[in-house]
């Protein structure tokens, strides 16, 4: 599978700018199989309460930005992962969907909120899962999941070869170390796509990456600027869960001592 990270701004509150921003680094990323987009790309991040968040969150089913990441899909024959603001009744999630041709297809929504997020988002209640994409088994988590190993290793448990992984990260450096050594220890591939720019007191930190099964990464991008990254998945890698010839990186595992 050919996949692309797409690193870029969303326009504070505006999903149609949004989009427009958004929609050249799409156009890079065209001929790619998987793309993967920020978190809340249809909204921005830095609400100032739960109210606003709500009034700027959107129905998947109802969703402009999501017709036309589906529109571009149709035409391409790309599936998307994105990060979504997503009104479900009178919750609001912190959402990645899972965009085709048909339209959202699946969606994760972020079980461990950071900060401030708590005050705004309810904890996801959905139990992450697999979509199989072109025979590649593709995971979804968000942004602070990064921190919490439990996590990673039950979608790798699963059967995941990689795992998409929308963000909009502020801590500089921090995910950055942390997510090639999930992968290493997984031994699969993990797309990180965070955003850039500032909003408000928070200034995000770029540096978007793709990393695979031996923990190394195959592409990075840089702090700043809006860009797309590339990177190409070889499942025969990522299935492969020999860390030497005599150890198996899950069938080694002993839970019974793990409490």
């Amino acid at each position: 599978m050919k996949i692309a990270v797409i690193q870029f701004a969303p326009v504070f509150g505006d999903h149609e700018k949004s989009y427009e921003s958004l929609m050249p680094l799409l156009n890079k990323a065209k001929g790619r199989q998987l793309i993967v987009v920020p978190e809340l790309a249809n909204t921005g991040y830095n609400f100032k309460d739960r109210g606003e968040a709500y009034r700027l969150s959107e129905y998947p089913r109802n969703s402009e930005f999501v017709d036309q990441l589906t529109s571009f899909c149709r035409i391409n024959s790309n599936t998307i992962v994105t990060g979504f603001n997503e009104r479900s009744k009178h919750d609001i999630f912190n959402t990645a969907l899972v965009i085709n041709k048909k339209g959202v297809v699946g969606k994760y929504r972020k079980i461990h909120l950071f900060m401030n997020e708590k005050d705004i988002f309810t904890p996801g209640d959905l139990q992450p899962e697999l979509f199989e994409i072109d025979g590649v088994k593709v995971g979804t988590l968000i942004c602070f999941d990064w921190i919490f190993p439990e996590i990673w290793r039950k979608l790798a448990l699963m059967g995941a070869d990689l795992i998409c992984h929308p963000s909009n990260l502020v801590l500089p450096g921090k995910a950055r170390q942390a997510i090639p050594v999930q992968a290493m220890m997984n031994k699969i591939y993990i797309a990180t796509a965070n955003r850039v720019g500032s909003e408000g007191d928070l200034t995000f930190t770029g540096n978007s990456i793709i990393a695979g099964p031996d923990g190394n990464l195959i592409a990075s991008a840089s702090t700043n600027k809006a860009e797309v990254i590339f990177a190409e998945i070889d499942i025969s890698k990522s299935r492969n869960k020999m860390a030497t010839p005599q150890n198996h990186v899950f069938e080694d595992r002993r839970p019974e001592f793990y409490g």
